[in-house]
This record gives structure tokens, sequence and C-alpha cells, in this order.
């Protein structure tokens, strides 16, 4: 191939690249939206801030110390913590390798490569911000966040994508079930143990009383975001899109990421009708969440009809998990993150299975495992410590004043929640 064609084939991958990013990005958006709708309007305007701050937590941390553990290249895990990407600055000579050709030049800017990345490690931090919600002080969230965002997730990141001892074991997880989504339950899980249930949610004779959320169209709005910029994240995985092949590839995972969604919801809203004799919009929205992390570990090989069916197993799934996490271990997860992030992230990884003739069931059973156990075990010894220096549950108080007045001094509501 000519110079003229390789520098061309480099800016349009690193254009779709960056496209990609910022669907993800706007992923951010929608974990807001939905978190948002769900708790109650008195707090409102934390979650919101939780949000916003988390994505600008996990963009410094990565640069800073995350991108370079995740991807140390042929370095010590001490020499890659003030590498290219850091407080040093940042550098980018993959355009010079692509004009000097050969089979190793790259097909995309590294700092596009950075920039997909970080968007990835704040969805998962975004995955823990609504199981803790309406309950945990907002600084003991950001202090976690920082050692989620820049140690904890770019370890087990490294062992699959960064070339680690997962993925050469055989372990695949194409856009992240596992590494992301699962990661970010895993973290979720941790914390709200340690936290405990709201105030109010399981009664002194063993009953469980529904919370509703206060804007249910804004949870809507938020799941329908996330839809779209999974578009990104799973798009995106396939890093290239500027020849004939890969063009049909990432038009197959557009396919089936749309497919898994559409039917994670009608299985879950055809599940909640039978049991709860209504069609619940929340299981119905989570039903679609569930789908599209359960596509994640593989939305390639799969036909449109497979990736339906693991879908549908997803928003299946995410209706026992959240019924069975909320009235059989009592774990009290406002926004059901644990089981549409974390319990189908497992069924994702095992999906992959199904269709992928690399993979095998021991190696996506180890790797479920590892990182679970990792980000689980790491996040709950954090958690420990910062309940033990400075608490992460507010005040009774606080709780029932709701953590907007509280954390933040303000309301998202005021002509609401507030008399005059």
């Amino acid at each position: 191939m000519n110079e003229a064609l390789l520098e061309l084939s480099y800016a349009l991958d690193t254009f779709y690249f960056l496209v990609c990013g910022a669907l993800v990005m706007w992923m951010a958006a929608g974990f807001s939206m939905l978190e948002a709708g769900l708790v109650r309007a008195k707090n409102t305007a934390e979650i919101l801030t939780k949000n916003v701050g988390l994505f600008s937590i996990a963009s410094i941390m990565y640069m800073l110390v995350g991108y370079n553990l995740m991807y140390p290249g042929d370095g010590a895990l001490i020499d890659s913590i003030l590498g290219a990407f850091s407080i040093l600055g940042t550098s980018d000579n993959a355009a010079a390798a692509v004009v000097a050709g050969g089979d190793d030049a790259p097909y995309y800017s590294n700092l596009s490569d950075f920039f997909f990345q970080v968007v990835f490690v704040a969805t998962a931090m975004s995955i823990v911000s609504g199981a803790v919600a309406e309950r945990m002080k907002l600084w003991a969230f950001f202090a976690f966040a920082i050692v989620m965002t820049g140690f904890i997730y770019p370890i087990q990141g490294y062992w699959k994508w960064g070339g680690g001892f997962l993925d050469a074991a055989g372990f695949l997880d194409f856009a992240g079930s596992g590494v992301v989504h699962m990661a970010g339950g895993a973290a979720a899980l941790a914390g709200v143990l340690l936290l405990g249930p709201r105030k109010g949610k399981y009664g002194p004779d063993g009953e469980v009383r529904a919370i509703p959320g206060s804007n249910l169209p804004l949870s809507a709005l938020g799941t329908l975001i996330l839809w779209l910029g999974w578009f990104g994240f799973n798009g995106g995985s396939e890093l290239k899109v500027s020849d004939v092949a890969e063009a049909n590839a990432v038009a197959m995972v557009f396919v089936n990421t749309n497919m898994a969604a559409a039917g994670g919801l009608i299985a879950a809203l055809l599940l909640a009708r039978a049991w709860f004799g209504k069609a619940d919009l929340t299981m119905a929205l989570n039903g679609a969440l569930a789908g599209l992390v359960a596509i994640t570990a593989e939305p390639l090989t799969p036909s449109p009809m497979l990736a339906t069916a693991i879908g549908a197993v997803g928003g299946l799934i995410v209706v026992a998990s959240i019924v069975t996490m909320d009235r059989v271990f009592r774990i009290d997860d406002p926004v059901g993150a644990i089981s549409v992030h974390g319990v189908v992230g497992i069924w994702g990884l095992i999906a992959v299975w199904l269709s992928n003739d690399d993979a095998t069931l021991g190696a996506q059973l180890l790797g479920a495992g590892v990182i679970f156990l990792w980000v689980f075990l790491t996040s709950f010894v954090v958690w420990l410590v910062l309940k033990l220096l400075i608490g992460i549950r507010v005040s009774e108080q606080e709780e029932h004043e709701g953590v907007d007045i509280g954390e933040c001094g303000l309301e998202a509501y005021p002509e609401f929640t507030r008399a005059d």
C-alpha cells in the first residue's frame, strides 16, 4: 500500500475511533439520567454531581496512572507509572510509524486509543454510582473513584487487554462484559455490602418496601442514550473500519448490539408481566441494558438471531437477579446496577462460548472468577478503609432530608421538595 493510502487509512481509523469514544463518553449522560430518574427527588443533585465528578476523576487518574498500568508494553510495573501518559505530558508517535510502514505500523493514533480507553474506565465507575445511591457520602465515593479508576480497574484490564495472563490463557472479552461491566458490578457489590440498605427499605417483619424513583421519563431517556452509546462501545472495539472486511465486521457488531438490547427488553417485559401481572417499565429498561451487557463480550461472531437470544437470556436473568437480590439477600441496589452489569456480565462471558470457536468454557469461567475476585476483594478493602477513616454513610438525619441538602447544599427540584 502506498504512503497516501496508508495515511488515508490511518486518518479514517483514527477518526472512527474518536467518534466511537465520543459516543461512549455520551453514555455518561445516559447513566446520569437513568440514575437521576430512579432515585428520589431529594437525592437527584447529588447523584448528578457523582456522575460528572467521577468522569473527571477517571479522566485524570487514567492519564496519570491507569493507562500505563493497563498497557505497560515491555516496561516493568514501576516504570509504567510515569510513562508517555503521565503528569510529564503525552506523546503520539503513531503517525510517524505509519509513514515508515511495516507490518507493525499502527492503524490509528495512540492518543485516540487513550481517549477510547479512558471513557471505558469512566463507564465502569459509573456502574458503582447508582448502586450506592441515596445514602453514601459524596467525598467517600470520590475517594474510591480515585483508587478504582487509577489502580483497581487498570490492573485487571491489563490481564486481558494489555497482554496479561488472562489473555494468554485464552480468555475472550471483546468489549468488556467482564473487564468493564462485571468489574463495575463487583466494586458496587462490595460497597453496598458495607454501606447497608436505605432506611425504610426493609421492614421489621421482613417485608420489602418499594422506593419508587422520581422521574421515569428521565430514566427512559437515559436508557436510550446508553443504547446509542453502546454502538460506540462495541463498534469502536473492532478498532478498525478502513477496509471491506473490517467495515462489514463493524456493521455486524452494530446489528448484533441492537438486536441483543431489543431481545433483552422484550424478554424482561414479558417475564415481569407474567411474574408481577403488570408491564414494569423499570424492568424493561434494565432488560435492554442487560441485553447490551450480555452481547458486549462477543458482538461479532453470533448471528443476529443468536444475538437476540443472548440478549433475551440476559433480560430474563436481570429480572430474576433484581428480585432475588432484593427479596432473598436484602441487598439494596436502587437502580439494579449489580444485577445488570455484574450478574449479566458473567452470562455475557459464558455466552462467548456459544458462537466463537476460539472460546473455551474453562477460560471464560477463569476470567470471570479472577476479575470478580480481584475487583471485589480490593474494592472491599478500599471501602472498609474509607469507612474506618472518614465514614462512607451519611447520617440518618441527612438521609431523611435528602443528600442533596447535606452533601451539595442545593436541590434539583426545590419547588417540589420544599414548601415556599
